[in-house]
């Protein structure tokens, strides 16, 4: 099982990613707001900007404060710097 730094120590399993999406959009938020009354949100942003979106497998949905950019390399396992930690 490959695990993935989302940042601030917090480290989510590769193979469960659907998918990393910024939370820009009126049709995100929505999904945000909607997992979140369904306990189905995990903010892992330490009280920093939601940089971005992650939808796991199991429907539930992780704020990150990384950008998508930096998620996207660890992912694909081409490094990823922590500047935005």
């Amino acid at each position: 099982m490959r695990m993935i730094n989302i940042g601030y120590g917090n480290i989510i399993s590769a193979e469960r990613i659907v998918t990393v999406i910024s939370p820009d959009s009126a049709p995100i938020k929505r999904l945000i707001q909607e997992a979140k009354d369904d306990g189905r949100a995990i903010d892992a942003t330490y009280g920093r900007k939601t940089r971005a979106v992650i939808v796991m497998d199991s429907g539930h949905i992780i704020l990150s404060s990384l950008i998508t950019d930096t998620l996207a390399s660890r992912i694909n396992g081409t490094g990823g710097s922590a500047e935005n930690e």
